[in-house]
């Protein structure tokens, strides 16, 4: 492939992960707008987040298989299309039944997009100067994530929450151009049919884990409502498991887990998304509706985090040749834990000065670690099946995320007795919250590095 067509590619891609990484930030930082605007309950909120990430988690495997089989370009294309199609119906949205229904639309478009930019990448470039490629991407949609706060509040302050969805269609449209006219078609000619029973199992499996975990809210742990609907997740992921066993072709590749890396890595994603999704969440309500920060100031405080962030991640494949890529997963998520661990700290008086280091903590950390665990996962597995592991490895980043703010939610309600209305009551809950995110973050540092020596 010409460097002209590689750079128009890593574009592409680019473009994929940044819209996608932007708009989890960006509607974390409207989450206070949205709920006051749309009257949406403590729980719903939980959903608008949700909606989009279970639609996600649960089809990424499948718009992996999809790309493999019948064109990476054509199902990439496609995914640009309805990625950008339902983000403005989140921006017409005027109920918060519709804006959870078109998140959810917008998920299944960011289901055939997450896998296939990296495994686009992958094919496009030759292995001496892959390791480059995904640092590139990695900073990029990096980029999309810190910017997310800041354009969110400005946009906020000047219209209202629905420009934080219309921003997606001009980015959306520049992307699903240069795909069509720039990226090459590629596919793996040994592609495995599409494992419908396989999506339909695991799909139903992460709707009941998180419903009952998002539920917590008005039905007890111990209750019959919440035990029914998590013994029903671990049937049907047990259920899973056998059948993709059994099947000739399934769409998740059980021998992919005999290999250590990439088992660790995928682990290490859902430990690190798990504890970074709470922490969003948490410290965007917490700047808003406890310290009285504006949204433009909330999304600006979080410069402190994605700066660092933005000036790590570049030289994530220098640390990699120089460190090893699986000591910098250990050092990555140690700071990383260490940083959400600060935010459990966090008082109705402190100033926000004292939140700095945690920020700080947390870019450094994930800068570092999430290109290492890309890289990990992805040099474990043949290039032509690159679609389905980059759909794993992503499945494993939004089950991860989907879950830990269901879970951490759940535990912050219960401490905080069920209510985030009163600021000492939202705190408490918040502070247990952070230091599980915390011990999460620093149990995948501690499982890689325990990996590493074995």
């Amino acid at each position: 492939m010409s460097a002209s067509r590689q750079r128009w590619t890593l574009i592409a891609a680019c473009s994929a992960q940044f819209m996608i990484l932007l708009d989890v930030t960006i509607v974390n930082v409207a989450l206070p707008s949205i709920q006051r605007e749309l009257e949406v309950t403590a729980g719903n909120l939980v959903w608008t987040i949700n909606a989009y990430v279970l639609p996600l988690a649960s089809l990424i495997l499948v718009g992996g298989t999809l790309g493999d089989r019948y064109g990476r370009k054509r199902v990439f294309a496609l995914g640009f299309v309805l990625f950008t199609a339902f983000s403005a119906g989140c921006a017409l949205s005027t109920s918060d039944g519709l804006l959870i229904a078109f998140r959810a639309l917008q998920g299944a478009g960011a289901a055939l997009l997450a896998p296939l930019s990296l495994s686009i990448l992958v094919d496009a470039f030759e292995p001496e100067r892959r390791a480059w490629a995904i640092g590139i991407w990695a900073t990029i949609a990096g980029f999309g994530f810190g910017l997310g706060p800041v354009l969110g509040g400005a946009l906020i302050e000047v219209f209202d929450w629905s420009a934080i969805f219309w921003v997606n269609v001009p980015i959306g449209l520049a992307g699903l151009l240069t795909t069509l006219s720039r990226v090459r078609e590629s596919r793996d000619p040994n592609a495995r049919r599409l494992d419908l029973g396989g999506a339909a199992l695991i799909s139903s499996a992460l709707f009941c884990l998180t419903f009952g975990l998002v539920e917590t809210d008005d039905h007890a742990w111990t209750s019959a409502f919440t035990l029914a609907f998590l013994g029903a997740a671990v049937a049907l992921a047990a259920a899973f498991v056998a059948y993709e066993a059994r099947h000739r072709e399934p769409m998740l590749p059980l021998e992919f887990f005999r290999r250590r890396a990439f088992t660790v890595a995928n682990l290490g994603y859902f430990l690190m998304y798990a504890a970074l999704a709470g922490t969003l969440f948490f410290v965007s309500l917490y700047f808003q509706n406890v310290k009285g920060f504006s949204v433009l100031e909330t999304g600006l405080s979080w410069l402190t985090m994605n700066v660092p962030f933005l000036l790590v991640s570049p030289f994530a494949g220098r640390l990699q040749a120089w460190l090893g890529a699986r000591r910098v997963v250990v050092i990555g998520a140690l700071l990383a834990g260490l940083g959400v661990l600060v935010f459990a700290l966090l008082d109705v008086d402190t100033p926000f000065l004292l939140a700095v280091p945690g920020y700080v903590l947390v870019g450094v950390g994930y800068g570092t670690a999430v290109p290492a665990i890309s890289a990990v996962a992805m040099g474990a597995i043949e290039v032509e099946r690159a679609g389905v592991a980059s759909g794993i490895l992503n499945t494993a980043r939004q089950v991860g995320a989907a879950v830990g703010l269901a879970a951490l939610g759940s535990i912050a309600t219960a401490v905080a007795s069920g209510s985030f209305r009163d600021p000492e009551d939202f705190v408490s809950g918040m502070r247990a919250a952070m230091l599980v995110g915390g011990g999460l973050a620093l149990t995948a540092s501690l499982l890689t590095w325990r990996a590493g020596r074995s």
